[in-house]
């Protein structure tokens, strides 16, 4: 092979060697994990082993996840710089799943669903732990996986598969990067899981239960009872087309389909039509029928069918020109009698204090649905003042746009992982990728200290 090819794509710029390319035979050897174990013997002893699920989720091995056996000096135990490989999936792009044991530790042993490789020449661990989660690397792992139903590979195929080779200078620096990478999506993980978990509480907190007038939450300025009417007094109900999705185009058409599954699945509880890509209705006869229909901001489009409880799931319509939008299949739109502040029903008709009062109006066993008759007589809260409609609307707006900060953080984060810095070649489309990177990365910054500053007023 030559030597440019034996180069990475992306490269620190102090490197220049070409890398060599060495089967992992030929730098180490293979071990099987427990063996003669039954049901039970785990659960309970001074010993531990490594997950078949620690081998699968993490390139390096998690030491929190490991769980209780009996110490027996018959199995072989485990060591820093160990590799495991997962032997088995039900898909064959999941069969060789591979986690390195990032320190020595007393009786720690692998599970019988993986097999173990040693290496007898240095690596650095963070450098093995991701080369061997390289696109090339899995795409070789899932050629040799074997089966029909169940896939299972053979340690000794895996031995025959080739790595690249850098001096472990360069394994160093390459690995710390991956490394780094890995600790920056689990903190945004964890900033995300947070605002998330404080969004589902606000949504039980700052809307009142039913049959209660005052929230347990509440911007302190506001303390007037809270009114509360049927939503058949609140509410008019508009026309729905029928089109299913395939009657529908992603390109073009003369008006835009709010579907029942983008609001299940897609949509928030805002929805804001200048940033969503909504499918198109390309019949012209359809703006007749409809013509009466068509949706406003503020609109409510409710969801009356799903496979589950979230039967009832709405989007509130938001940033509306001149488009034309209708509401579509299996949806029930609704108009506010009086005009309601930006955000106040997309939030209030989500929250639990008004969705349990749906629960009992459900009907159906495989797929659920509910009626326009059923809703009528349900009790709509809100406060009078359209300040403290406003206020709230804006708060979850804002934890919502840093909901979908932390998910363009993570996103771009593991677009710098997706760069493949083992394969060979040059790619100068990857050198956009980093510049992609850095701006949103930077912006996400001074954003997320922004919204903060929001989030801390109430």
């Amino acid at each position: 092979m030559s030597e440019k090819k034996n180069v990475p794509k992306l490269r620190f710029p102090e490197f220049t060697e070409p890398w060599e390319q060495r089967k992992l035979g030929d730098m180490g050897s293979t071990f099987n994990g427990l063996s003669g174990k039954t049901k039970d013997d785990f659960g309970h002893g001074e010993a531990k082993f490594i997950t078949y699920m620690n081998v699968f989720s993490n390139p390096i091995a998690d030491l929190t996840m490991t769980e209780s056996i009996e110490i027996d000096k018959k199995q072989k135990s485990v060591k820093a710089g160990d590799v495991f490989f997962t032997t088995s999936s039900e898909t064959p792009d999941e069969v060789g799943m591979s986690s390195v044991m990032p320190e020595d530790a007393d009786n720690i042993y692998l599970n019988s669903f993986c097999f173990g490789y040693r290496p007898t020449e240095k690596f650095d661990l963070n450098y093995l732990a991701y080369v061997l989660r390289a696109d090339s690397f899995r795409k070789e792992m899932t050629f040799l996986a074997q089966g029909i139903s169940r896939y299972n590979i053979s340690k000794n195929k895996v031995m025959e598969v080739c790595i690249p080779v850098p001096t472990i200078e360069e394994q160093t620096k390459v690995g710390r990067y991956f490394r780094n990478l890995d600790h920056l999506i689990t903190l945004h993980q964890r900033k995300l899981d947070h605002v998330k978990d404080l969004k589902k509480s606000m949504l039980q907190k700052m809307f009142p239960k039913n049959g209660q007038l005052y929230p347990e939450v509440r911007f302190p300025e506001f303390t007037d009872a809270w009114e509360q009417r049927k939503l058949k007094n609140i509410l008019v109900s508009l026309q729905n087309n029928t089109l299913s999705r395939a009657d529908l185009s992603n390109e073009t058409g003369v008006a835009k389909d709010v579907h029942y599954g983008d609001v299940l699945i897609k949509f928030g509880e805002v929805l804001d039509i200048s940033k969503e890509k909504l499918p198109m209705i390309t019949d012209e006869k359809v703006l007749t029928k409809y013509k009466t229909s068509f949706l406003q901001n503020g609109d409510v489009v409710v969801a009356d069918t799903a496979e589950d409880t979230t039967v009832g799931k709405c989007s509130e319509i938001a940033e509306l020109n001149d488009e034309v939008v209708i509401s579509g299949l299996h949806t029930i739109p609704y108009r506010p009698v009086e005009k309601f502040a930006t955000g106040y029903l997309g939030y209030y008709l989500n929250s639990d204090s008004y969705h349990n009062q749906l629960i009992p109006l459900m009907q159906g066993i495989k797929v659920t649905s509910i009626s326009k008759s059923a809703m009528q007589d349900t009790n709509i809260i809100y406060p009078n003042s359209k300040e403290e409609q406003a206020k709230i609307g804006k708060y979850f707006i804002t934890l919502d746009n840093l909901i979908t900060l932390h998910q363009r953080k993570l996103g771009a984060i593991n677009l710098t992982n997706a760069i493949v810095l083992f394969d060979n070649g040059y790619n100068p489309a990857l050198a956009c990728e980093l510049i992609i990177l850095k701006g949103v990365l930077t912006y996400a910054k001074h954003h997320y200290q922004k919204q903060h500053v929001i989030l801390r007023l109430l």
